[in-house]
């Protein structure tokens, strides 16, 4: 997980704006490390770790080879008191500005989208009237 998050900020560290977004270098490497983390836990193979800048929206991509999708944690916090594991996602989830889960190649990849600055998502239309829409 380490060599991901140095090879993460060494490719951050290219970005124009990374030096003025440290919160959101810091929410990418927590992410790479949990995404990472967990494809590592819970596949049986290598994980793939992939960056994509597209101008909006750095996307961190983490592919698997295991089929079986993430099912989301039951937020009881009585079981959770305990617990060592089992967060990564919900971390994720609160970091990143979106994320998403699907099926890829006979596995799964995972991918989290971050938007320094917090602008709106890359991925919604615009409606006639100029607002934006889901």
């Amino acid at each position: 997980m380490r060599a991901a998050r140095q090879w993460t900020a060494g490719h951050l560290a290219s970005l124009p704006w990374t030096a003025s977004a440290a919160d959101t270098v810091h929410s990418v490497l927590l992410s790479v490390s949990e995404l990472v983390t967990n494809a590592h836990l819970h596949a049986a193979g290598t994980a793939h770790l992939v960056l994509t800048w597209d101008g909006c929206c750095l996307h961190v991509s983490v592919a698997d080879s295991d089929p079986r999708l993430p099912r989301p944690r039951e937020n009881d916090a009585r079981s959770d008191m305990g617990a060592t594991s089992g967060r990564g996602l919900g971390i994720v989830a609160t970091l990143a500005d979106d994320w998403s889960v699907h099926a890829v190649h006979g596995g799964k990849a995972i991918t989290a989208c971050f938007r320094p600055g917090g602008g709106p998502s890359p991925h919604r239309g615009t409606a006639r009237d100029g607002s934006l829409s889901s």
